[in-house]
């Protein structure tokens, strides 16, 4: 079985994070995919708390993803990939493109790399140039047919803040929407 590691801030879960799921399983990159939305960390210390994430990527994802808290309590991505290796034999990081530019920066990506990495088309960047820079080539998976969609949670956030609904209806799931105006979340 081919499992997918989806890691991110998920502050809001959107549409862009709902077409990778859809994309990859529908294309059969992978059987499942776990999504594990980060805690609290160094240049990101404002998101919503995890139990409230966690119910958004629930109401976005339904059953076509496991959601996993239990492991946002790693900084890192290696520590996650090492303990779902404990689980899973056949593990794939998902990363967009943007990801690539800095990933040798990565807290001990060697670890990451005793996995696969599906690196899926973004912002026009030449994937291969930041593959070359590691011996592992092998690793990584170059999705390039992947039709990107420019979402930024950030613009989501600021347009929620305003209170201008109308402007990310076409970004974020209804039913996400209805529950971040329900709980009155990011005002």
């Amino acid at each position: 079985m081919k499992v997918g590691v989806y890691v991110g801030s998920f502050d809001p879960v959107h549409k862009g994070h709902e077409k990778i799921v859809d994309y990859l399983l529908s294309n059969n990159y992978l059987d499942k995919i776990i999504v594990i939305p980060t805690k609290d960390y160094w240049d990101k210390n404002d998101l919503l708390s995890l139990d409230i994430r966690e119910t958004m990527l629930k109401i976005a994802f339904k059953e076509k993803a496991t959601i996993l808290i239990s492991l946002s309590k790693y900084s890192y991505t290696y520590q996650i990939i090492n303990e779902l290796r404990k689980e899973y034999d056949n593990l794939y990081l998902i990363i967009g493109a943007d990801n690539m530019v800095n990933f040798d920066k990565w807290k001990n990506v060697e670890d990451i790399l005793k996995s696969n990495v599906l690196v899926l088309n973004r912002n026009d960047i030449d994937v291969n140039e930041y593959v070359n820079r590691f011996k592992e080539k092998d690793k990584f998976i170059i999705i390039s047919d992947y039709p990107p969609i420019d979402i930024s949670s950030t613009y989501i956030r600021d347009m929620i803040k305003e209170r201008k609904y109308e402007n990310v209806k076409n970004y974020i799931n209804e039913s996400v929407l209805k529950y971040i105006i329900e709980n009155n979340l990011y005002l």
